[in-house]
């Protein structure tokens, strides 16, 4: 981690940054080979939840963008997944954190071709259109997967890469975290 908080202290990173996080494996525990159905499936992250109370006072918004894929294969409703986000977002503020909008791809990739699922860029297109001051040259995304990663490429994003053992080829992503509150923490001590 030290090297990467080099390539952090050279940036300035404040309120005209946004965050784009990726939900499955970043602020919530993956379930493996399935989807996060209901709310009680739903599990933080250790250290998620400080991790994002530390980015909510440095980021000028912070943005979900999530593909959930188990809507468009008949797994779950889109009610299913606005009352797991209600509660989420539910008890983020009651921590003190505000996510600023949560913009999720439903689509079946096998079945149903669209704009929006990750690599693919039409999640942050919406979230620019809803908040035209984001600039994704002042735009970090953190996520789990390598989509997630050439989400972020394709747009000009700083990309941090979320596995516990940063075995990422690091020619793909420009940092990588064992977790949200390991970035937090090096951004909040980058200067």
């Amino acid at each position: 981690m030290r090297e990467q908080r080099k390539k952090l202290e050279n940036l300035d990173i404040n309120k005209s940054w946004t965050l784009f996080l990726d939900r499955d494996g970043v602020i919530n525990k993956k379930i493996e080979g399935d989807y996060v159905r209901s709310w009680s499936q739903f599990e933080f992250i250790e250290g998620a939840i400080e991790g994002l109370k530390i980015l909510r006072k440095i980021f000028g918004k912070i943005i979900i963008v999530t593909n959930q894929r188990g809507i468009g294969l008949g797994l779950m409703t889109e009610n299913d997944l606005r009352k797991i986000h209600e509660n989420m977002e539910k008890i983020l503020q009651e921590n003190g954190v505000f996510i600023d909008k949560i913009y999720y791809c439903p689509h079946d990739y096998e079945r149903e071709n669209c704009n929006c699922r990750k690599p693919k860029v039409g999640l942050a297109l919406k979230a620019k259109m809803e908040f035209p001051e984001i600039d994704f040259k002042k735009s970090i995304v953190l996520g789990d997967s390598i989509s997630d990663i050439q989400f972020g490429k394709s747009l000009g994003m700083i990309t941090v890469f979320i596995n516990q053992n940063c075995d990422f080829s690091s020619d793909l992503a420009d940092l990588c975290s064992k977790n949200i509150i390991e970035f937090a923490l090096a951004v909040s001590k980058r200067k």
